[in-house]
């Protein structure tokens, strides 16, 4: 069965002839990783022999495969690699010599101590880009605190911000402080690679997953610097623009974004209350912030006379940007994403086919794939060794009874 591609088919990937090393484990760097082999890379990862990703045990599973684990480990190959062994840190000090990217998210200073700090490994290989991401950085007096998603949301101010005011602080559905810390370790190979394309080296990309989350902010945290006052918890409302938010209808909650006065016109003929934008309350985009407590109890009540359908078809006909609130169920089985290549099978040895995520870049000329599932705990030893280590297979099999791969 061939392997399901994602997005146009076009010339090669951007990142063809890249080789990465990727001795991540969790979410961030995984992330990062499947990113970077999307758009072409070799990547392989490097996994503990007889453990491998932390995530291979996390439930549920799927034919004995973590569904976690193969959302974020597919177009890898896994090498397995006991670097606590002086042997296997040998091993890996080859395969630098003939790597571009090496990504790791260990506490910061553990890569130092088994000898496998960048400034070791630059030596081998002065074109090495070399990626660390770590929970707060490597510099400040936090550095080398160990920080999980939870973690980082709650100390970024993130959680104070998320969940309604008189509740406790919330999470994000979903690990976004990892997401978007691994979003940028590839934002920041690629532009390492393009650095390297100018002065012939590589160099070290740090990433600190706080910096990330901070960054993410923005407009709140230039309420603070601009006024000094502390943004807090809002439920769905939006500080700067009204209305903003969810509202219940007959049948079902939808969205609504009303950002500016044209739109408040034309949402307001769809409401069938023309009125309204005249409204010497609500006629400006502060006077509707201002007025916030006034006019959000009214739309409540307009949209509670009609089901969600009804309201999303004027909306949309008035080009008012509005949406229904689905399901994580809903949105994988979406038309819409499966016919943009969004929605990929492939074909797994061990869980049979395997439905992921596309990729959401979409390149017309050199446009990412996805080529090969998440790959089982130490499936390529043998090939990467022999191919990229100068090994033997008898050489491979005698590491394997050592506990080195």
């Amino acid at each position: 069965m061939a392997p399901a591609r994602s997005g146009p088919r076009g010339g090669p990937p951007p990142l063809r002839g890249i080789r990465v090393l990727d001795l991540t484990r969790v979410l961030a760097g995984p992330f990062c990783s499947m990113m970077l082999g999307d758009m072409g890379a070799e990547v392989i990862k490097v996994e503990e022999p007889g453990k491998g990703d932390d995530t291979r045990t996390w439930p549920p599973f799927s034919g004995g495969e973590s569904t976690y684990f193969m959302s974020v480990n597919r177009n890898k190959k896994s090498l397995t690699l006991n670097l606590k062994a002086p042997e296997g840190r040998r091993i890996l000090r080859r395969l630098c010599r003939r790597a571009d990217v090496l990504l790791e998210n260990f506490r910061p200073g553990t890569m130092a101590r088994l000898g496998l700090g960048y400034e070791s490994l630059k030596r081998l290989n002065a074109r090495l880009v070399y990626c660390a991401i770590s929970g707060f950085g490597e510099s400040g007096p936090e550095a080398g605190r160990p920080g999980y998603d939870l973690i980082v949301q709650g100390e970024s101010g993130l959680m104070d911000l998320t969940g309604f005011p008189d509740g406790p602080p919330a999470k994000v559905g979903t690990s976004i402080a990892d997401l978007v810390a691994g979003i940028e370790a590839c934002h920041g190979v690629v532009l390492a690679l393009y650095a390297r394309k100018k002065t012939g080296k590589g160099q070290k990309v740090e990433v600190g997953m706080l910096d990330v989350t901070a960054s993410l902010l923005t407009y709140q945290a230039g309420i603070y610097f601009g006024t000094g006052q502390r943004p807090t918890r809002r439920g769905n409302q939006h500080p700067s623009i009204v209305p903003y938010e969810v509202f219940k209808t007959a049948d079902a909650y939808l969205t609504v974004g009303v950002a500016n006065n044209s739109l408040w016109e034309r949402f307001c003929q769809a409401l069938d209350r023309p009125e309204l934008a005249k409204d010497p309350r609500f006629d400006t985009e502060a006077k509707r912030v201002e007025a916030r407590a006034l006019l959000i109890p009214l739309l409540d009540a307009i949209f509670r006379t009609r089901p969600a359908e009804e309201w999303l078809g004027r909306l949309d006909k008035g080009g008012v940007p509005a949406g229904r609130i689905k399901s994580v169920a809903e949105v994988c089985e979406s038309a819409h994403l499966k016919d943009r290549g969004m929605i990929v099978s492939l074909p797994h040895p061990k869980a049979g086919i395997v439905k992921v995520l596309g990729v959401p870049i979409r390149l017309e000329a050199t446009p990412g794939r996805l080529t090969a599932p998440p790959p089982l705990l130490g499936q390529h030893t043998e090939e990467i060794l022999t191919r990229l280590g100068g090994l033997t297979r008898t050489e491979v099999a005698r590491l394997r009874q050592r506990g080195v791969s």
